[in-house]
This record gives C-alpha cells, structure tokens and sequence, in this order.
C-alpha cells in the first residue's frame, strides 16, 4: 500500500500539536501539585478545607460546564466554519457580537451567584447545614471565588479563538498562573488573615484576573482582539446559543457527576470532602495532561473536516485520537490503581495531612483510576458528535450516565462511603463512553482501521507486565507511611522512571511502533 503524504502529514500535525499541548499542560500540572503539596501542609484535611474545596469546585465546576464545556463545543465548531467560509470581515463581527453577549450574561451569573451563595452551598452541599463553621466559610470563601466563574469563562472565549487558530500552547499554559496564584496566597497571604483559609480564596480571585489579561497581547496579533457588542440576534451568536443548551449535558456530564459527588460527599464525616478532592486531584492530572489535550487539538479539526464534508478524514482523526488515549491512558489508569497509597504518601503526607487522611484518600483513588480511561474517551468521542454540530445525542446519553452515576450513589455511598462515590463517577464514565462510541459506529461517524485487534492484544500484554512489575515492587502501604519524605520520594521516583521503561520496552517487544499511530491511505474496517 503506498502512503499518503497527506494523512501522514494531519496525523504529524496532529501529534505536534498535541505534544504543544501536553507540554504546557504538564507544566501547570506540575505546579499544580506543589499547590496541593502546600495547601495539604498548612490546611491538612479538616473542616476548613472541606468549606474550600465547596467554594472552589462550584465556579470551577460551573466553568468546565459552561465555558470549557458547553459554549466551548458549541462556539469552536461554529467558528472554525465561518473561518473556513467567511471573510475576515464576518469572523470579526461574530468574534465581537458573542464576546459583547457572553460578557453580559456572565456579569448577571456573577452577581446572582454572589448573592444567592448561602442558598448554592445549601443546594450542592447540603451536608455543610448541620455544621454552623463549614457552612458561614464556604458562603463566605464562595463570594470571593464566583467572580472567578466570569473572569475565567472569558480566558476559555479568548482560548478558543486561539485553539481555532492553531495557538494552542497559550491556552494550555495559562492554567499555571492559578497555581501559582493559589501557592502564593497560601504561603504569604493566608497569615494576614483571621481565618487563613480564606487567603485561597482572594487567590482564586486574582488568578482570573491575571489568566484573561495574559492571552489578550496573543489576541491582538491575530488581529481578534474582540470589541465588544451585544447581539443576541446575530447569526453566529444565535447558532451558538441553541447548540449550547444541549451540550449541557454532553461532555460536561462528568462535571454534573462530580458535582452530584459533592452532594453526597457533604453527607460524610469531616474530611471526607478533603480526600475526595485530593484524590480527584491525582486523577486529573492523566487526564488534564492527555485526555484534554487530545480533544482539544482535534475538535477544529473536525470541525474543518465536517466544513469541508470530508467524512475519510473526519474518521480517520477519531481514529488516530482513540488509539492515543488508550496507548496513555490505560498505563495511566494501572499506575493509579496499583500505586495510589504510595502516590498521596509521597505528594501530601506532610503538616497537617496524616497518614490516616492518606490511608482514606487511597480509596477514593483507586476507585477513581477505573474511571481515567472512560473519562478520556468521553472527551474523544463526544468531540465527534460536537463537530458534526450533533447535539442531541450527547445529551440523551449524558442523562443516562448522570442517573447511573446518581443511582450509583445512593447505593454505594452507605457500604463504601467517599470511595462508593468517586467508584459510582468511573462507573458512570464507562456507560458515557460506551454508548458514545455505539452511536458513532451506528451512524458511520466513525470506521475503525484495520490492526484494532492486534493493537488491543498489543497493549494488553504490556499493562499487564507494567500492572505485575508495580504490584511487587510497590511494598505495603504502611510502610511508606512510616518512612521519611526523601525515603518516599526516590522510592516513587524509580517506580514511577521504570514503569515507563517497562511499558514502553513492552509495546516495543509486542511489535508497535510509532508509524502505527500514522494515517493510513485509506480506512479498513476491521474484519
């Protein structure tokens, strides 16, 4: 079969631009661990720190559905349209009518969030009424974080234009300077305070504020600086606005099933918010590194795909994104499951966080790490529906997995309490994904190439050598525990160096290659 240069070519675009994006991503992950590193030390996993960690996941929840959930589906699809049909003229226009629009809508969010923030925390962490301290300091700290919800909506606006127009390393990095704002409010700002805690919050605040005046100097060389103005009856806006309720509930689902957790979580005894959320944490980084980078890079270009009814590229680019995020999300999920005690001992057991806290957050872990490799295909696969501007069936499925997360629930929570939780979200994942991927198939949305089965016996093989290597090598738990930090450190630092030896030498061994992640001439179904 002879190659085609142009496949190959897209799938080297591709691969760059999702290495531009793993990059920058790994560098606010890496920070964003010393962030919780430091605020694990001085707030450990008590009381005040379940109040924060309401305060901060309602705007940040409330930003993944809306800003890089609903309307960024919904606003990249159309504009990477009008950028491949329209003038520059008409791309302007548009830029400055949703930019006017979506900037009004946010001050009148804001200022209802602010002032309706005893009956917020009441509504997603109901648990908090019962204990006076919890609840007055999560009203109080939510507040201060809410305008965070305006402020970082309009960093992921200006984000998505940059992403369209291929500046994705800006986008990526931008999440850096939250970490270093929190880190900052931590260690020098929280002693000013009564209440330290608080400190975090005037954080979160003030890393919104620096986050949209950071990709405004990217925007003006673009010439796409927007001048707003409100147009709720432009074309563009309009098309915007009837895709975006729907898509509520397509990819965001996994933000309404955290959300629905923290419902539940406020139930639990004191700390138990603060171990989900550490544990949570860990979880995010496989999947805010690859997961979010991968259908980051590849929603405009399906979107151009489906522009230019171009179904074999269209096919082949879902394609090429599947076979990455299992090739790193499954090693990632093994890595979770097998080493979550040793992880959290390593990265969090200091100060205020105990062995105990790490022994509880364990748990929440391991039944989170079922869940990386579904809530990264989610990601993936939704992409597709957004880009052909489906939304309908995002939504149907997105209701299926939040009853089943919310079921789930209900009926885990009394025998495995916080980690019932986080294994009722995985769980909930893996029927997202699946039926995600049964419609695209169904609809001929997407056509596997030849080589499925022997790649999946490929990977296979060598997760299980990594899974078997890390078991024994792993030790007890308790005995990390016990150890000094620099102990912990270089122990986890080896496991962690050779397991990526061990899998990559393994793929090798099993026969992959990197020209397996390549395009091919033409699509194969598999037989």
């Amino acid at each position: 079969m002879a190659p085609n240069f142009g496949s190959e070519n897209m799938s080297k675009s591709l691969f760059k631009s999702t290495s531009v994006v793993v990059s920058m991503t790994m560098i606010s992950r890496i920070f964003g661990f010393v962030r919780d590193m430091v605020t694990a030390y001085l707030f450990g996993a008590g009381a005040a720190f379940d109040a924060f960690s309401v305060a901060f996941k309602i705007p940040n929840f409330m930003r993944r559905l809306f800003a890089e959930g609903s309307f960024s589906q919904a606003f990249v699809p159309v504009l990477a349209e009008y950028q491949k049909r329209k003038s520059s003229d008409e791309v302007t226009r548009f830029i400055n009518a949703m930019s006017g629009t979506l900037g009004v809508t946010l001050i009148i969010v804001t200022v209802l969030g602010m002032v309706g923030a005893p009956w917020i925390v009441r509504i997603f962490a109901p648990g908090f009424a019962v204990s006076g301290d919890r609840f007055d300091l999560a009203v109080t700290m939510l507040r201060i974080t809410f305008p965070y919800l305006m402020l970082i909506s309009l960093t992921a606006f200006s984000g998505a234009i940059l992403n369209t127009y291929s500046r994705f390393w800006v986008a990526a990095f931008t999440p850096v300077f939250l970490n270093i704002c929190m880190i900052a409010a931590a260690l020098w700002l929280s002693p000013q305070f009564k209440t330290p805690i608080i400190a975090l919050a005037w954080g979160v605040f003030i890393a919104g504020v620096i986050q949209l005046l950071f990709q405004w100097p990217f925007l003006r060389r673009l010439k796409l600086m927007p001048r707003p103005r409100v147009s709720f009856r432009d074309e563009g806006v309009t098309r915007v606005l009837k895709l975006m309720v729907p898509a509520l509930f397509g990819v965001s689902v996994g933000q309404i099933n955290l959300l629905v957790d923290t419902i539940f979580v406020s139930l639990l005894v004191v700390g138990s918010p603060s171990w989900l959320y550490y544990s949570d944490r860990l979880m995010e980084f496989p999947l805010g590194v690859f997961g979010v980078a991968i259908s980051t890079v590849i929603l405009p270009h399906l979107s151009r795909h489906h522009a230019t009814e171009s179904t074999e590229s269209f096919s082949l680019t879902l394609d090429w994104a599947l076979r990455s995020v299992l090739l790193i999300g499954l090693p990632a999920a093994v890595v979770m499951l097998v080493l979550a005690g040793p992880m959290l001992s390593t990265l969090f057991q200091h100060g205020e966080f105990n062995g105990h806290a790490v022994i509880m957050a364990q748990r929440s872990l391991m039944a989170f790490s079922l869940g990386i490799t579904p809530f990264m295909l989610v990601k993936i696969l939704a992409a597709g529906f957004y880009a052909k501007q489906d939304l309908r069936t995002p939504v149907r499925i997105g209701v299926i997995a939040m009853v089943t997360n919310t079921i789930l629930n209900a009926s885990l929570i009394w025998s495995l309490a916080h980690a019932g939780i986080a294994l009722s979200t995985s769980l909930a994942a893996l029927v997202n994904s699946g039926f995600l991927f049964y419609y695209l198939r169904k609809r001929n949305l997407y056509s596997a190439r030849d080589g499925w089965k022997l790649f999946a016996t490929r990977l296979f093989i060598a997760n299980v050598v990594l899974g078997l290597w890390l078991w024994f090598s792993a030790g007890d738990l308790n005995t990390w525990i016990m150890q000094k930090v620099m102990w912990r450190y270089t122990h986890l630092a080896f496991l962690l160096i050779s397991a990526m030896v061990i899998y990559f030498s393994a793929l090798w061994l099993t026969g992959i290659r990197p020209r397996h992640l390549l395009m091919p001439q033409r699509q194969v179904s598999i037989v």
